[in-house]
């Protein structure tokens, strides 16, 4: 079994429109255009079990309609990151439709012009830890390096002391290109982190050294599809020569409990 905690994927209508924005925005081009059924077609392709499908609201307004079609493609094969907003006022309404209907909630702080750690936004994350819902925060730098870092480990360290039970994933491995802040701050802790865009920033023995320095049963297997094949970081991870007991726990037993599959 292998669940992908982080990929992505937009409506058929507008999938074409994202895969522009994201190429110029990043500078790389996607494997394919970011559709549901491609998703799928990776996903057999390369034994994948469950992927979970994040999306982020740039606006606002984006969050009803964007869970409302989170809600719609949601399946025993894809599960769903919901979208949130700081500045959308019905978040409290959203977030029990989420609960109902979802699997928990992505934030991109950098696209949401927010720090992680503002208290403007500690209200929500009370409810979100009440609720018992995993979030999923971008962290580090942007692909792009044209954003501010709004992610940085030591802020979502600040999130972890201050909502001990918020079940935190930081994506990228804590925080792309911010490796030493994540050896310094995040290692060790009880946050989870996921793989994407992790494998082949450093050197394969740092790696392998900082994946096991992690709790593990908080190492998450993410492939960031469809900026990149999850194939590559499975034949990555397959070469680190992990135990296997650790493997099988970033592949799909932590994701499994977590996702309550």
């Amino acid at each position: 079994m292998i669940i992908d905690i982080h990929t992505h994927a937009w409506p058929q209508k507008i999938a074409r429109k994202a895969r522009v924005n994201l190429e110029s925005l990043f500078k790389i081009k996607l494997i394919c255009l970011p559709t549901e059924k491609a998703l799928l077609r990776f996903m057999k392709k390369n034994n994948i079990s469950v992927s979970v499908v994040c999306a982020v609201a740039t606006k606002p307004e984006q969050v009803s309609s964007i869970n409302a079609w989170l809600f719609k493609i949601r399946s025993r094969r894809l599960r769903v990151f919901c979208a949130l907003h700081p500045e959308y006022k019905f978040w409290k309404d959203e977030l029990r439709k989420i609960k109902i209907n979802g699997d928990g909630i992505k934030l991109q702080p950098e696209f949401q012009d927010f720090y992680v750690d503002e208290r403007r936004v500690y209200p929500m994350y009370e409810e979100i830890e009440r609720l018992g819902l995993p979030i999923l925060f971008h962290c580090g730098k942007e692909l792009s390096g044209t954003m501010l870092v709004r992610s940085s480990p030591h802020r979502i360290l600040k999130i972890r002391k201050r909502f001990p039970r918020l079940k935190i994933i930081a994506g990228h491995f804590g925080g792309f290109r911010l490796w030493k802040e994540v050896k310094k701050y995040l290692l060790g802790k009880d946050i989870y982190l996921d793989t994407s865009f992790f494998f082949g920033y450093l050197p394969r023995k740092e790696i392998r050294g900082m994946l096991l320095r992690h709790p593990g049963k908080r190492l998450l297997f993410g492939s960031d599809f469809p900026l990149t094949d999850p194939k590559n970081d499975l034949d990555y991870l397959k070469g680190l020569g992990l135990p296997e007991g650790l493997r099988k726990r970033i592949l799909y037993l932590n994701a499994k409990e977590l996702l309550q599959i």
